[in-house]
């Protein structure tokens, strides 16, 4: 219900704005661009969908391998002690969790294209066990909160953005955007966790976040000192072992186990096409709202009333303003969001404090409302309970921690 209270309000301020502008102003260039919006918006919604789908059939292929040879049932086992914790609903060695697992690591690792389709492959395992199949679970909640709050170790795409920009030294947003998804990430725990009265400290989950923050601390003493083209190289390198090594391992386990790894990849692909299809009014609803939202100069008011009101109404320094659009465009639009960030580059400067705090904002959480839209929309999920909270909470931690660390970090 609140997605649909959102997805209405994109639209109607966007129209309210236009059509007011057209009466006082005499504008006649907003309400046409504001209609060239919602089909270019939809094109592109179409474009984005369509493009995913072969990567959801690699991968749903991939994973069909995996479960029929028993690894990702290995894999739940292994992981049953830490993820039963945060999702008791979930019974001990479901799939379920060796797919949650698997989106996670591919998210903390940069690894969107193949984080999405294990996304929805855990989705599709998730209603499986619900009971009501229209209203979201708890743990489908958990499980999009840990993806909205976008724990993110290594930001290759920011980084390579940053660089393809001119950035003197791409990667100096590391360590502060590092520090931010783990605030928003932290947040939107505690607040699914206060919704579903899960405790998180136990031993096994104080356990989980120790052995993150020592990958983490290893990833830091890996890349320190490094050069700019060092730690470039090093990043595409790594991410390629992971990539790939995933997908040796999966091959691997069925040929061990003597399955026709081919067959049981097509089967499994098969499922990625129809998967993609689903997901295209989601994402064309989405996205329209937008782009109305935008074209009507709505988004350029907003920036400017909170400017007006930090610097003369507050005193205070309102630098983090020229960034605000990519903060605000983030829960919506991925595409939109890495949009801003760009031409925040190309006014301001890569190496600006507008072009950092873009930059860290980028990667501080996840698109909330693009993610909720199509893994609840490719299982038929009507009822959102309060996994839209849930998502928000993350999302206003990030937003609230990136500027807060971008100052600390380059200054204002």
């Amino acid at each position: 219900m609140a997605l649909n209270y959102v997805w209405l309000a994109l639209f109607g301020i966007g129209m309210l704005v236009g059509v007011l502008r057209l009466i006082f102003e005499g504008d006649t260039e907003t309400l046409p661009a504001m209609m060239d919006s919602t089909f270019e918006m939809s094109m592109t919604a179409f474009e984005l969908t369509i493009g995913l789908t072969g990567t959801l059939t690699l991968w749903m292929g991939i994973l069909k391998v995996g479960e029929d040879s028993g690894l990702v049932a290995r894999l739940s086992r292994l992981l049953s002690p830490v993820l039963t914790k945060l999702f008791p609903e979930i019974p001990k060695n479901h799939p379920a969790l060796g797919s949650i697992f698997m989106n996670i690591s591919a998210n903390m690792l940069g690894l969107d294209n193949a984080a999405t389709p294990v996304g929805l492959k855990a989705m599709q395992e998730l209603q499986s066990i619900n009971k009501d199949k229209a209203s979201a679970s708890n743990s489908m909640i958990m499980f999009l909160t840990l993806n909205t709050s976008g724990l993110t170790i290594i930001p290759v795409s920011i980084m390579a953005y940053r660089a393809k920009a001119g950035a003197a030294d791409p990667t100096d947003v590391f360590i502060p955007l590092l520090l931010t998804t783990f605030c928003s990430t932290i947040v939107g725990l505690l607040v699914v966790s206060a919704y579903q009265k899960v405790n998180l400290l136990q031993k096994n989950i104080l356990i989980l976040f120790g052995i993150i923050a020592l990958l983490v601390a290893a990833l830091f003493t890996t890349i320190i000192g490094m050069s700019e083209a060092q730690m470039q190289g090093f990043c595409r390198v790594l991410t390629s072992v992971l990539i790939l090594g995933a997908i040796f391992i999966f091959l691997f386990s069925g040929f061990r186990k003597r399955l026709n790894v081919y067959n049981s990849f097509i089967e499994g692909a098969k499922g990625g096409f129809h998967v993609a299809v689903s997901l295209i009014p989601y994402c064309v609803a989405i996205l329209a709202a937008v782009g109305v939202f935008k074209a009507s100069g709505a988004l350029s008011m907003l920036q400017n009333g909170v400017s007006w009101f930090v610097s003369d109404v507050c005193g205070t320094n309102a630098d983090f303003v020229g960034a605000l659009p990519v903060a605000l465009m983030k829960p919506l639009s991925g595409p939109g969001a890495r949009g801003m960030m760009l031409e925040c580059f190309t006014s301001f400067g890569p190496d600006s404090f507008v072009g950092h705090l873009a930059s860290v904002l980028q990667g501080s959480t996840d698109t909330t409302f693009y993610i909720l839209a199509i893994y609840f929309g490719s299982v038929g999920i009507k009822k959102y309970r309060h996994s839209v909270v849930c998502g928000l909470s993350a999302d206003l931690a990030g937003m609230i921690a990136a500027v807060l660390f971008s100052y600390f970090f380059f200054g204002g």
